[in-house]
């Protein structure tokens, strides 16, 4: 499945993975990824979510937008398909007016998960020491608090334990005022299984898993992004 979806990447001459294909291929590495399907007209869309469960997010579903939510390309917490079907429509008009130019492929549907402490795992490579992991508080603030540690691939456990334990907002992931403690052990576990994803896959140049909510007894991606290297044909 890995080859297969960076292989019909290649042939279309993409190096931005879409969400469903990048949450595939993290999936198959045993990370644990929100269920995440294809719709491309608003009669699937509505199928689908009937599938997944009520309530349901949509997304927009293209390789060349980025910031799904600046296109608005994002709707949250539709409840029954006449939501469902209201929002492909605005969704893909949305998308299509503000990027013009964009190859749509549809949209991305989502049972909608439930809401933990958000945390960010993102890699990028150096171009001295290769891959870095990223570790840090997640969600529309991480560009605004950087609050986030950084290790060079692969990883260790011991290194997974100081990247979740050097984040100043760590206090959060224990339980700060009554909030709800998260598991750490999984988180780390989390770590190390992108670390041997990145190692495993050197055709990856860039992912982003934001927000992943952790809970007590786990952790769930919503989102993720998967960048692949530049093909050398």
């Amino acid at each position: 499945m890995t080859g297969q979806v960076i292989a019909k990447a290649r042939n279309e001459g993409r190096t931005v993975l879409t969400e469903v294909e990048s949450k595939q291929l993290l999936s198959q590495a045993g990370i644990n990824v929100v269920e995440t399907r294809l719709a491309t007209s608003k009669e699937e869309a509505v199928s689908l979510s009937g599938e997944l469960g009520f309530p349901v997010v949509l997304k927009i579903a293209s390789a060349d937008i980025v910031h799904k939510s600046d296109a608005g390309g994002v709707k949250l917490g539709l409840e029954n398909a006449q939501a469902v079907g209201q929002a492909y429509d605005d969704i893909t008009a949305a998308a299509r007016q503000k990027y013009p130019k964009a190859k749509i492929l549809g949209v991305a549907v989502q049972k909608m998960a439930r809401p933990g402490v958000e945390v960010i795992i993102g890699m990028s490579k150096d171009d001295q020491f290769g891959p870095v992991l990223m570790f840090g508080l997640g969600g529309v603030l991480v560009e605004v608090l950087k609050d986030v540690s950084f290790r060079l691939v692969p990883l260790a456990k011991r290194d997974a334990a100081e990247m979740v334990r050097g984040i100043k907002g760590y206090p959060l992931l224990e339980g700060y005022r009554g909030g709800e403690a998260v598991k750490i052990s999984y988180l780390e576990n989390l770590l190390v299984k992108v670390s041997d994803f990145v190692e495993k896959n050197p055709e990856v140049k860039e992912l982003d898993l934001n927000p992943i909510f952790a809970y007590s007894d786990g952790a769930l991606a919503v989102d993720a992004r998967v960048i692949l290297e530049k093909s050398q044909k």
